[in-house]
């Protein structure tokens, strides 16, 4: 078959006014706690877009570390390429693929760096092998060969030897404070069921129906 004939009905269920919570972020987390009792693969996974200064976009999958009224949390390398594109645009995009359940969510905001504080606390609770390798790693940098990447890790590893890894000052965290939420359901005939929350003028949430 060709590529342009592979297609399937989305059959698994609607979305309506009366199924939505009063924010989206009551929405994203029955959403969230339906995707994991699902058993759906890495459910915390999501796309983040960025922008770089010449305006040429990129993607990548980064981790949700928490959410609440203030945003979406995720860690990262500061001297990243996601992290130089938000120091000059700091206008995001999340995108989470909960594909075996044909939903999408889709977060339209700003990029905020975490505080040192909040960032030390989340470092001390990874993996200690993830601790050492936010040491090791020049992310988003050229390196000649894996030998080069794992000599690397293994100099920081004997580097701290079994004492406490302290939080590198180029690592650290972003809270996307959302300014647009979309819920994506898939439909029969493509007639999905797409609602957008959109902050209204008192700083509250208004839902409204978009088109397929």
């Amino acid at each position: 078959m060709e590529i342009d004939q592979w297609r399937r009905e989305y059959l698994r269920g609607g979305l309506s006014r009366e199924d939505l919570k009063e924010s989206p972020l009551e929405q994203f987390s029955q959403w969230l706690s339906e995707a994991v009792e699902s058993g759906l693969s890495d459910p915390s996974a999501m796309s983040l877009s960025t922008v770089d200064a010449n305006g040429q976009p990129s993607q990548r999958i980064v981790l949700l570390k928490g959410f609440d009224e203030g945003g979406f949390v995720f860690y990262t390398n500061l001297r990243s390429h996601k992290a130089r594109d938000i120091a000059t645009n700091s206008q995001v995009c999340l995108l989470f693929p909960w594909q075996s359940l044909e939903r999408q969510v889709i977060v339209y905001g700003r990029a905020v760096e975490l505080s040192r504080d909040e960032a030390l606390a989340y470092f001390h609770r990874r993996p200690r092998d993830s601790q050492l390798a936010a040491w090791a790693s020049h992310q988003s940098e050229v390196v000649d060969s894996r030998e080069e990447l794992d000599r690397r890790f293994a100099e920081v590893k004997a580097r701290f030897g079994d004492g406490e890894i302290p939080l590198p000052d180029f690592w650290g965290g972003y809270r996307v404070v959302p300014q647009e939420v979309e819920f994506w359901q898939g439909g029969s005939r493509r007639l999905h069921d797409r609602f957008i929350y959109r902050r209204d003028d008192e700083g509250g949430w208004k839902a409204m129906r978009l088109w397929p």
